[in-house]
């Protein structure tokens, strides 16, 4: 439900109500049953009356991976998300201008789909409409914590809105307001920042041909390029673009004309789907790898970008976030049932043990993945020549690839 004004106390605050936020919120509801916690989520930007102007649930698309299909599933948002999704049934994976491909397709490994295509409107939608018919979720919005103050059983958290501030407490803070987080540089909690030099190009475009439920990931000169498929609408074939550019290329091909770009997409990307007949609004921003060096501490947890920002090759942000997310609701649902207090370091330290493995091995397929495929040296090209054509060849590492790809990888 919405409020104006919080209480004093709470089990656990949400700062920030974008996907990761909310869907964290949900999936503790949903795991708690009977038990009901008090949860608080902070967010910055105006909701409310089916206008949510959070970023994050912008015109932009986010593939969902299949194993955030069963996620959202197990909380209980799938039926109503389900209508709104465009299904991945085959993903095409190339080099431009090399030898060597891989497709995988749903049916080979006897899933409905790949993955999901979701616009974020859409996703936010269904988010939101769960927060504000829970009974056990406060949403205050617009909102901002102005500061986090750990006192010796909780953490204390001063929040303005229209002009007052307001003093809470809470076991547990959740800090999920993404990359650029202000309060991680009040605490002091560094981060470790690799710059790609390169920025990501994100608009949706209309083909000549529909796109057959098919994604493509095309590694070009300048860094993947991925079309993710979309519902038609206005009798157009859509897709989502995803292009990775050089920084020093960014400002030029962002302010191209529509037909100049057209040209240099159907160069790099090909005639697969005809002739684009349509680009829509552009988005840009800058590609880096950063991880923070703590994503705990008493009474506190860090999830979603602002705990790892990745490469958006390949989809795996919002995807690990989500696993991270049913890792920490699952060890907090037990600290519910055995009486231990949401916020101490046992628990914490347990949830980061258990999700570790996942994170840096997808951490690392993305990293790798980015550098091996947005870069014209020699070895490189080969090595990625050699990797396609072994993925498509070799069982074992096409099965891994794919389990990878669908959020299957850390079983």
């Amino acid at each position: 439900m919405y409020i104006e004004t919080p209480e004093k106390r709470y089990d656990l605050v949400v700062i920030g109500g974008g996907m990761v936020g909310t869907s964290f919120a949900c999936a503790l509801c949903s795991e708690i049953g009977g038990k009901q916690l008090s949860i608080l989520v902070v967010e910055a930007f105006p909701q409310g009356a089916g206008k949510a102007q959070q970023p994050s649930f912008d015109a932009r698309s986010t593939a969902l991976s299949y194993g955030s299909r069963c996620i959202y599933d197990d909380i209980g948002l799938w039926r109503e998300l389900s209508n709104q999704v465009t299904p991945i049934k085959e993903i095409h994976v190339s080099d431009k201008g090399h030898f060597g491909l891989t497709r995988l397709n749903h049916i080979e490994h006897d899933v409905e789909a790949l993955g999901y295509v979701v616009e974020n409107r859409q996703l936010g939608s269904v988010l939101n409409n769960e927060v504000k018919n829970s009974p056990a979720i406060q949403m205050i919005s617009p909102a901002q914590v102005e500061q986090i103050r750990p006192t010796s059983e909780s953490m204390q958290l001063a929040i303005s809105r229209g002009g007052s501030i307001f003093t809470i407490e809470a076991s547990l803070v959740v800090l999920a307001e993404g990359g650029k987080s202000t309060i991680c540089d009040q605490l002091g909690i560094d981060r470790v920042v690799d710059d790609y030099n390169q920025h990501a190009l994100i608009a949706n475009i209309a083909f000549e041909k529909p796109h057959k439920n098919v994604a493509y990931e095309r590694f070009t000169d300048t860094g993947p390029l991925a079309i993710l498929p979309l519902e038609s609408f206005d009798g157009e074939n859509r897709g989502c673009l995803v292009w990775t550019v050089a920084t020093n290329q960014s400002d030029e091909i962002q302010g191209m004309g529509t037909s100049a770009l057209t040209k240099l997409l159907m160069d790099r990307f090909g005639n697969r789907l005809g002739k684009i007949t349509h680009i829509g609004e552009r988005f840009g921003y800058p590609l880096t790898l950063s991880i923070a060096k703590e994503q705990i501490r008493p009474g506190l947890v860090l999830l979603g970008n602002v705990a790892h920002t990745l490469h958006p090759v390949a989809g795996q942000g919002l995807n690990l976030a989500l696993r991270d997310t049913m890792v920490l609701v699952s060890r907090l649902g037990q600290a519910v049932r055995e009486s231990e207090s949401l916020g101490s370091m046992t628990v914490l330290q347990d949830y980061v043990d258990r999700q570790s493995f996942d994170q840096q091995k997808t951490i690392t397929f993305t990293d790798q993945l980015t550098r091996i495929f947005s870069n014209n040296q020699r070895g490189r090209v080969l090595a990625r020549k050699l990797g396609l054509l072994s993925i498509e060849l070799i069982p074992p590492l096409r099965r891994g690839f794919a389990e990878q790809a669908m959020g299957l990888g850390s079983r």
